[in-house]
């Protein structure tokens, strides 16, 4: 029997290539809620690309991309509102401090209670000591933990994440793996790219290899 609700992320026949070079060709996926995808393959099989695709920061060459049954357009507000990213290392604010740059976002988003959230991720990514330090004065692991906290602070029905672990030291993986593992079984839908074995066995209802072999 078909399901009768909408995926989360749609996508349909994507190809992207440079010049003559096809990095992505002929990718379909259905994301539904709940489900956490896991892009797996060696390092230039594409993994990346795909996923700045899906977020609208590439244009697909070819194929369409639909995020709860509304095509993919990264001005839209809907969209923006729907889909929250941790893909490359953020360009943040040099003249806000870590909770400014928090606050900011939990306000600019609409949510009722952004100081209680903010202080709560905060704490969740161990940068309280850190939180009046401008992002420039944090450590490369620090700054990654604060990438992350930029995704958790906000709504969203959708979380695209490229190789999250990075930088994260054993208890940092753990710790992103048990909060992602949470908000899946919430209902969040997840892709994320990943080489980290332990992350992906914990998170992931499916693991999809890019490039081949």
């Amino acid at each position: 029997m078909a399901k009768s609700r909408t995926p989360v992320l749609k996508v349909s026949h994507l190809k992207k290539a440079y010049g003559p070079h096809v990095i992505v060709d002929d990718f379909s996926l259905e994301v539904w809620a709940g489900e956490a995808i896991a892009l797996t393959g060696r390092n230039g099989a594409g993994k990346s690309t795909l996923l700045r695709c899906l977020i609208g920061a590439e244009m697909p060459d070819d194929g369409e991309i639909e995020v709860s049954g509304m095509p993919l357009r990264e001005s839209d507000p809907q969209i923006r509102q729907a889909v929250a990213t941790v893909i490359d290392d953020l360009d943040f604010f040099p003249d806000l401090s870590v909770v400014e740059h928090l606050d900011l976002l939990a306000r600019a988003h609409g949510l009722p209670d952004p100081d209680e959230v903010v202080d709560a991720i905060l704490g969740e990514v161990s940068l309280v000591p850190q939180s009046g330090q401008l992002p420039g004065t944090l450590s490369s692991g620090q700054r990654r933990r604060l990438a992350l906290a930029t995704a958790f602070v906000r709504p969203r029905q959708l979380l695209i994440l490229d190789e999250p672990e990075q930088r994260l030291d054993v208890d940092g993986v753990a710790w992103l793996a048990s909060r992602l593992a949470s908000e899946r079984d919430e209902g969040l839908a997840i892709v994320m790219a990943s080489h980290e074995p332990s992350l992906v066995k914990a998170v992931a209802t499916r693991t999809i290899r890019v490039g081949g072999e």
